[in-house]
């Protein structure tokens, strides 16, 4: 068991992760509690919310991004007062990335702000969206368009929950690891030198990911000045094709728009040789990615991304090992890297 402690200008945000931090910390949780999780985990883990939170309210979400809706943020909302939920109350998000987007979410605007604890139990979740703060619900076809940034107290990411995730799961966990991978020397080096879907190597590299993590949000809590958007290598195009296409994962969508980015930044000179070679193998070994048709209205939908300014998409993309840079296209080039990428893939030269 390891943890990582995430100090801020106005709170403290303490991550647990390993084996056992389950049992070891849950017990520890007192006063007024509040459970949201989702119909898949639900029926899997029932029996610890009975055992761990037999006296607290449990609002099942239906699984999957579909709930993550500010109709359900506001039913949430409204069954915590109705249960009377105090301000001192805490939030406990028991689920994966919808679970703890929606749930952090409504843990920040009921009475101004709640306690709030994550407990991923998706691999995606455990290296990723659990730990920084950032609460989202999507709105029409945009994602992530209504949110805050709201630590949580504590985060509890233990690996046993891995032990139920489906094939699909692990990958779309795996599409952010290879997202820090791209960002970290040190976890480019485990990625290239493990078996990247063994238990062992899961469990261990969740705390690097974590720790990486760590160090953007100490320095940029805000996402204002820089450092916090080099972690959205490939969710621009992901987050395009995830809203255009659907059919995937979170994680394989990320895993596919780093695809078509280091194909741009390869085009551009901005990454090159053996190192941008591993990356596509390291994508290619864990999902097939897609030659995709009508990219030109795919393209569009990137021009809603937050990251963009003065009317271009922002992509950020891998420079070398540990490194990475900003790349900023109007939308007709955009478009045309994303069509000559797809023609090179349905040729399979690339």
């Amino acid at each position: 068991m390891r943890y990582i402690i995430i100090k801020t200008a106005g709170s403290e945000s303490v991550i647990h992760c390993g084996a056992g931090t389950f049992e070891k910390y849950v017990p520890l949780i007192d006063g007024q509690i509040y459970v949201i999780t989702d119909s898949n985990v639900f029926a899997l883990y029932n029996h610890l919310t009975e055992k761990y939170f037999k006296d607290a309210p449990v609002y099942i979400l239906k699984a999957g991004e579909q709930s993550k809706t500010h109709f359900n943020l506001f039913a949430i909302l409204e069954d915590m007062l109705e249960r009377g939920m105090q301000r001192s109350c805490t939030v406990i998000a028991f689920g994966g990335g919808v679970v703890g987007d929606i749930a952090g979410l409504a843990a920040s605007l009921y009475m101004r702000g709640t306690n709030l604890i994550q407990i991923p139990t998706t691999l995606l979740s455990q290296v990723d969206s659990s730990v920084g703060g950032k609460t989202a619900v999507d709105l029409g076809k945009v994602k992530n368009a209504v949110g805050t940034f709201y630590q949580p107290r504590l985060v509890i990411a233990d690996p046993l929950f891995l032990n139920t995730l489906p094939a699909r799961e692990i990958r779309c966990g795996l599409g952010e690891i290879v997202k820090y991978g791209a960002l970290d020397r040190q976890i480019y080096s485990k990625l290239m030198s493990s078996d990247i879907f063994s238990y062992d190597f899961l469990e261990d590299i969740t705390y690097y990911c974590i720790e990486h993590k760590a160090r953007i949000v100490k320095d940029d809590e805000y996402d204002t000045c820089g450092l916090r958007k080099t972690l959205n290598l490939g969710h621009t195009t992901g987050h395009a094709f995830e809203l255009y296409y659907g059919g995937m994962s979170h994680g394989e969508f990320v895993m596919t728009g780093a695809f078509y980015e280091l194909f741009i930044a390869r085009k551009l000179g901005i990454c090159t040789g053996e190192y941008a070679d591993n990356l596509i193998a390291l994508i290619k070994s864990v999902i097939s990615v897609p030659a995709y048709e009508n990219l030109g209205e795919a393209a569009r939908l990137a021009l809603h991304d937050k990251k963009n300014s003065g009317g271009l998409i922002s992509l950020i993309v891998p420079e070398s090992e540990g490194k990475s840079a900003e790349i900023k296209l109007n939308i007709n080039e955009y478009a045309e890297y994303l069509y000559a990428c797809a023609a090179l893939l349905k040729k399979g030269e690339i």
